[in-house]
């Protein structure tokens, strides 16, 4: 019996972080005719993804992504919502003196 209960709290103990996971915030994945459309406004603002191996291609395609924002009136791709962040003060890292040194180095002897 002790056994069934241990087997039985191991499973359990070892589902609970699986169930984590299944619950993700990530946004849906994009259907093919979404896909499609972008890479028909994409082409409509001057991005042509038949170049091949095309030296300029992320200037080219950012570029073309960058019309199709302005055209939308959108800023780009996952941009901050208003209010969503904040700021602190800076912070001032100063490097450590010998003494402290010392004592990372020497067990804080």
């Amino acid at each position: 019996m002790k056994s069934l209960f241990f087997a039985v709290a191991a499973a359990s103990a070892l589902a609970v972080p699986l169930a984590a996971f299944a619950q993700s915030d990530a946004p849906a994945p994009l259907t093919r005719a979404q896909v499609r459309s972008e890479l028909q406004q994409l082409e409509q603002a001057g991005y042509n993804p038949a170049t091949g191996e095309d030296v300029n291609y992320p200037q080219d395609i950012q570029a073309a992504a960058a019309r199709v924002a302005a055209r939308n009136g959108t800023t780009g791709y996952g941009g901050v919502q208003s209010g969503s962040s904040a700021s602190g003060a800076p912070v001032v890292i100063r490097p450590a003196s010998p003494e402290e040194m010392k004592q990372i180095y020497q067990g804080g002897q």
